[in-house]
C-alpha cells in the first residue's frame, strides 16, 4: 500500500515519518508488524506528534470540520493540543458543544431505530 494509506492506518502524520517509510511501499505484513511491534519512531510520533488532523480532532473532542472553523489547518504536537485544552479558546468550547450535540442526536436516532425494530 502507499505510505499515505499506511500512515493513516497507523494514525500518524506522514511528513513526520522517516524518509524510508515515506518513499517505500508498505505490505500488509509490514503494516501488521508495525502495529504489533512499533519501532521507536512510531511510538514517539504517536506519543508526541505531530498528529494528523483526525487525531487532533479526536484529542480535542471536536470534528475535523470544527478544527477548520477554529483555524487549525496543520498537524499539531501533543504539547500544542494540551495548550489548546488549557487555553480553552471560544471556538474550541463551541465546537465541543456542537460535537456533544451531534453525539447525543446519533444516540437518540440509534435508540429510535432499535425501538422500531423491537416493535416490528
Amino acid at each position: 500500500m502507499k505510505p499515505a494509506t499506511a500512515a493513516k492506518k497507523l494514525g500518524v502524520y506522514l511528513p513526520a515519518t522517516p524518509a524510508e517509510f515515506q518513499e517505500g511501499v508498505v505490505t500488509r505484513a509490514e503494516l501488521n508488524e508495525l502495529q504489533a511491534n512499533p519501532p521507536e519512531w512510531l511510538r514517539e510520533l504517536r506519543l508526541r506528534g505531530p498528529h494528523p488532523r483526525p487525531v487532533v480532532a479526536a484529542k480535542l473532542g471536536v470534528s475535523i470540520s470544527g478544527l477548520s472553523r477554529g483555524g487549525v489547518t496543520e498537524a499539531l504536537t501533543t504539547d500544542q493540543i494540551e495548550a489548546l485544552k488549557e487555553e480553552r479558546p471560544e471556538w474550541l468550547e463551541k465546537e465541543r458543544a456542537t460535537q456533544a450535540e451531534v453525539r447525543k442526536e446519533s444516540v437518540r436516532i440509534k435508540n429510535m431505530k432499535k425501538e422500531k425494530e423491537n416493535d416490528a
